[in-house]
């Protein structure tokens, strides 16, 4: 397993909340990661990572259609693609071997 294939910590809870919303636009997107975790990111940092992903074929995005709360401007939304799936348990799978026989180390 190559670097390439590890995401980073804030592109693994990025993949997690679009996955976990049914209409995942970038608001959407860090309201989810703010309750789920009560760690709070900027619009900006959503949408640049969101971006980055994107490039990396890890998520798709699509206009959705326009609504009169935005002034008639349709919302852009996302979806994990099957490659960014990989990705994310990829990453996943790294760490949790990484962290076996450290309870306790770190404690538990």
């Amino acid at each position: 397993m190559g670097r390439a294939s590890i995401l980073g910590e804030l592109e693994q809870m990025v993949l997690m909340a679009v996955l976990r919303l049914d209409d995942p636009y970038p608001v959407s997107v860090r309201n989810e990661i703010h309750t789920r975790t009560g760690v709070e990111l900027s619009r900006g940092t959503i949408y640049v990572t969101l971006h980055r992903l994107e490039r990396r074929g890890h998520v798709e995005s699509r206009l959705g259609d326009p609504t009169p709360e935005r002034g008639g401007k349709a919302k852009r939304c996302f979806t994990v693609t099957p490659a960014g799936k990989r990705a994310l348990r990829a990453s996943q799978t790294a760490l949790r071997r990484l962290g076996e026989g450290l309870d306790s180390v770190i404690g538990r």
